[in-house]
């Protein structure tokens, strides 16, 4: 069984981690938390280290890969990068719960966690490191950027695209042929009925765009 560790560890990497138990595919030796002790426990593991320790930690523990469990877009992907910088032969392993749908012919990239209950229909493309949350749902023929996320009980229409580093909130609707661009913030609860563009923060009923953002602002 592959030796990984997970980077992270707050709720999410919880659920990361019981996502990785049920797979039963990698054993976890412990966690990456940068300003943590070394020897500090969460969730039943013990803080290894930060990223920096990585290069020992392979040898240490015999790593084969990690999964990034860290829910913030932005965050999650100066994270790999650094991952890749330290240690470019490392592998980056997704983490799918059993209990997700996931057609067979759905495209999933590295790094991409899927919780209990998502479902991913036919034709879709989900792209490296995205967060597909617990009950969301992207329907057929949809694109899913890199490091970008669904929130719990968000779904989309078919034929959708959604925008690198993009976060649809917690029960948003997309309504079929949807684009939206690249590090937008759909809020809770929104019904997207028109397409919106990149760089901004839109809710409501209809959804509307009520303000601008950068890389990096944050939304959790």
């Amino acid at each position: 069984m592959n030796n990984i560790v997970i980077i992270g560890s707050s709720g999410h990497a919880r659920v990361v981690i019981d996502i990785v138990r049920r797979e039963g595919k990698r054993n976890i030796v412990g966690l990456l938390k940068r300003f943590h002790s070394v020897g500090e426990q969460a969730f039943g593991y013990s803080i290894l280290g930060g990223e920096e320790d990585l290069p020992q930690l392979m040898r240490l523990h015999d790593l084969t890969g990690v999964v990034i469990a860290i829910g913030d877009n932005f965050v999650r992907s100066q994270v790999a990068a650094r991952v890749e910088e330290l240690c470019p032969t490392l592998g980056f392993f997704s983490a799918v719960h059993p209990d997700a749908s996931i057609a067979s012919d759905v495209s999933l990239g590295a790094g991409t966690v899927v919780m209990a209950g998502a479902v991913v229909n036919p034709g879709c493309s989900v792209g490296r490191f995205c967060i597909l949350n617990t009950n969301c749902s992207l329907d057929h023929d949809s694109i899913l950027g890199d490091f970008a996320s669904i929130a719990p009980g968000a779904t989309t229409g078919g034929d959708c695209r959604i925008g690198a580093y993009t976060a649809i909130g917690i029960g948003a609707v997309l309504s079929h042929g949807i684009n939206v661009g690249e590090h937008t913030v759909i809020g809770a609860g929104a019904v997207v009925v028109k397409s919106i563009e990149a760089f901004v923060v839109a809710h409501g009923i209809p959804a509307t765009v009520v303000g601008a953002r950068t890389p990096g602002d944050k939304y959790l």
